[in-house]
Formats: C-alpha cells, structure tokens, sequence
C-alpha cells in the first residue's frame, strides 16, 4: 500500500522525501499507519526499479540536502498495475487499500474507477451475507460490536453504491439511494 501512495502521489507532483512524508501521513493516517523507517528505502527501491527518478538536490533545513523525485513512464505504468489489482488481504486491509485507492480516482480513467467500485462493492455484499448467517453473540458488548460492524458496513455499500451512480451519471449526480436492510433477525439498530 506505500508503494502505491507514494506512487501516487509523486504522480500529482515531485516531491522531496520529507514533503512526501507529509503527504503520507496526511492521507494515509486514516487508513493505516505510516512507518516512516520504511519511506527512504522504498524510495531507493523504486529509483533502483527504474519507477522514481530524482529530479534535483537541494539544501536541507538542518540536515543532509533533500532530494526531489519525480514519476517515470514505468513508475506511471507500474501504479497504474497496483491500482487495478486486487490482491488477496484481510479484510481490514482490503478497506484500508480501496481507501487510498479512491483517493487516487481521478487519475483513472471513468470504466476503470467503475470497476474498481464495482469489486469493492462486490467484496462488501459478500463479507455482509457472510456475517447475516452468524449467529449473534451473547455478550453484550460483542453484541454491540458486531451491529456496529454490520452498520459500518451497510453504510459502506451505501456510499459505495453512490458512488458509482455518480460515475455512470456524471460530474454532480447526486440522487438519495435509501438505505439496503435486511430481514436478519440480528440486525435491528436501536
């Protein structure tokens, strides 16, 4: 997942090692947490893989000069790969994924971003029918995380099915979609 963020967001502009620290912890915080010991060797991977270049080097405020690095052709290539593939994760890995994927959507072309929403929604339907078949916990607290999850994830498909009406109807379709219930017992929010 770093490599495609920090891809990513050498795709939108160069930037220089520290600033791209920044912008990892900006966006990616909410998703998964930033090791900031693993940004200068990725970054020599991806310049030694021929996907980085560095642009420039200039004076650093208080330490060694900061080097600036910019997307190649293969780099642009290469994020476009991890953005359109789907590798076999957690669950929790699969959202923190598709997160910093979205965050990326406008560099994708409009039949691609649909398939991508497409699978997302998918992968959701299917962890929700996994979890209607379960039955519900006896302790409370478990009880409650359990509806918990199952409403942040019927809310999920909400906005993922949203979403993909404002893809397929353009710029500023915005239409109420109700909201998906099921008839499992177990599912009554208070």
């Amino acid at each position: 997942m770093l490599e495609l963020a920090t891809l990513g967001l050498l795709l939108r502009e160069p930037l220089h090692g520290y600033r791209l620290k920044q912008q990892l912890e900006l966006f990616m915080s909410s998703c998964i947490s930033v090791n900031y010991g693993a940004i200068y060797p990725l970054l020599r991977r991806l310049e030694e893989s021929g996907y980085i270049v560095t642009l420039g080097q200039g004076p650093g405020e208080a330490g060694p000069s900061r080097k600036t690095y910019g997307i190649t052709a293969t780099g642009r290539d290469r994020w476009r790969q991890k953005m359109l593939e789907h590798p076999h994760e957690s669950w929790v890995n699969t959202r923190s994924r598709f997160t910093i994927k979205f965050f990326f959507f406008s560099n994708l072309e409009s039949a691609e971003r649909d398939k991508l929403l497409e699978h997302r929604l998918m992968v959701c339907r299917l962890r929700l029918e996994s979890l209607e078949i379960e039955p519900m916990p006896a302790d409370r607290y478990q009880s409650d995380t359990w509806k918990r999850h199952f409403a942040m994830l019927q809310d999920e498909i909400n906005w993922l099915r949203s979403q993909l009406r404002k893809e397929q109807n353009g710029p500023g379709a915005e239409e109420d979609l109700g909201v998906i219930t099921t008839n499992h017992r177990s599912c009554q929010l208070s």
